[in-house]
């Protein structure tokens, strides 16, 4: 696996108990950052994430927010700064969710709203409540969209795929607000991948049809995702921004 040093440097990886957040901590801890974990309902699977960070004789803090209300955010903020200092190297906003399975024609007005809130808002809050914080010349900033933001997404999850295509074009744009600081923005685009959220969402006879389709044959895993976002928060990257890295098997490919 890559490693990188991230000595000194203090994270923010929002809905990382579970899934793809927690694969990042972990490894951005085992790279010699200081980690704040958010979660929102999984408390116990957080705190397990958090000892994991300190055992690597990383500081580490597992601080309950809904990312998608600014004054969570603002608390949320608020603790880690408490914790670590003012400053803030890297933040990776991977905390979302597709919410439930609905079609365009029967989906209920505040299904819609939760979706764009917990996929775009949350992203939009985080790096709002970050910019001050980050470091000139070596802030990194790293969003999570999907594949489903380049290819429509599955049944019943049409206002999840305009969500992380909004994610991936606001990617862009702050990545221009802050390139006069030095600072990087960055996504990744993960195709499917075996976590809880296809676990919830997904049936397994799906799961077989998607994994069918990618490609190299086979669904990925968290771990996956990791050795790209490394790269995105270290120094071989402060050239790197405005970028998505697909991150799906094939499945989809420019």
């Amino acid at each position: 696996m890559l490693t990188v040093d991230l000595s000194g440097k203090v994270a923010l990886v929002t809905g990382s108990s579970t899934g793809i957040g927690r694969a990042v901590a972990l490894a951005l801890g085992r790279n010699g950052a200081d980690v704040a974990v958010n979660y929102l309902s999984s408390q116990a699977a957080a705190e397990e994430v958090a000892g994991q960070i300190r055992a690597m004789g990383r500081r580490c803090v597992a601080v309950r927010a809904d990312v998608s209300k600014k004054p969570e955010v603002e608390r949320l903020f608020a603790e880690v700064e408490a914790a670590f200092g003012p400053r803030l190297d890297i933040l990776m906003n991977n905390a979302g969710s597709l919410v439930s399975r609905e079609l365009t024609a029967v989906m209920k007005e505040e299904t819609f709203d939760r979706v764009i809130a917990v996929n775009l808002k949350s992203t939009f809050l985080c790096c709002q409540a970050a910019i001050p914080r980050l470091p000139d010349g070596a802030g990194r900033v790293v969003n999570v969209t999907s594949v489903a933001a380049r290819n429509g997404g599955g049944p019943g999850a049409g206002v999840y795929a305009a969500s992380k295509a909004a994610v991936t074009c606001f990617t862009k744009n702050l990545a221009k607000e802050l390139a006069p600081r030095g600072i990087t923005a960055n996504a990744i685009a993960p195709g499917v991948i075996v976590t809880p959220f296809h676990e919830k969402f997904t049936s397994p006879e799906m799961m077989q049809r998607f994994a069918a389709s990618t490609p190299l044959g086979h669904n990925g895993v968290a771990e996956d995702c990791v050795g790209a976002v490394l790269f995105l928060v270290s120094p071989e990257a402060s050239f790197i921004t405005g970028e998505t890295i697909e991150i799906n098997g094939g499945m989809l490919m420019d």
